[in-house]
């Protein structure tokens, strides 16, 4: 995949299919899933960190601000891969 165009294509349907899977994955695996959705449709992570009254969202925060530097198209390929090994 190397037209941007067939990229973000590939990357709208491994968010569909990413609702159609058969199995919940565990919480490790939708948090990276979570954070590389982010990086590959909003790039880096400028929103402030969330308190720890709220940890659920602070996890996702601190997942997503992992990937800090990481090409939004990177990113798209590796979510795109994350879905389809979870099929």
């Amino acid at each position: 995949m190397t037209d941007s165009t067939d990229l973000q294509a590939a990357f709208e349907q491994a968010r569909t299919d990413s609702q159609h899977l058969t199995e919940r994955p565990d919480n490790a695996t939708l948090l990276k899933l979570y954070a590389l959705y982010k990086q590959g449709s909003q790039g880096d992570n400028d929103q402030p960190r969330p308190g720890f009254s709220d940890p659920v969202a602070r996890a996702k925060w601190e997942a997503w601000n992992g990937l800090k530097g990481t090409a939004r198209e990177d990113a798209m390929r590796q979510y795109i891969e994350l879905i389809g090994s979870l099929d």
